[in-house]
């Protein structure tokens, strides 16, 4: 049974959204600005991680890129539908957002 990978915590304790991507790949192209212009409308930040800068990031998530974790929850990977971006990014409960995950 393969364990789960551990979702980073964003580095900037202002934004809601972590992409992981990797220079080069045409699927985080297309992503970056749908989940940029989806942030954006939120009020909120992108904390862009590279997956290729972290051994231990590039073995979980390597081959999962893009990723898109909104509140400490996966909410895309290999494309972002700005809907699904804009549903994940509704204000909601405070809590929810201090609980990573749920």
């Amino acid at each position: 049974m393969s364990e789960t990978p551990s979702i980073p915590a964003p580095r900037d304790p202002s934004a809601r959204v972590v992409l992981l991507d990797r220079d080069g790949c045409h699927l985080c192209e297309q992503a970056r600005p749908v989940v940029e212009a989806a942030a954006r409308e939120a009020g909120t930040g992108v904390d862009r991680v590279d997956v290729d800068a972290d051994p231990a990031l590039r073995a979980a998530w390597g081959d999962q890129v893009p990723v898109v974790i909104i509140d400490g929850a996966v909410v895309a990977r290999y494309r972002a539908e700005p809907e699904a971006l804009r549903r994940a990014l509704r204000p909601g409960p405070r809590w929810r957002r201090l609980l990573p995950g749920r």
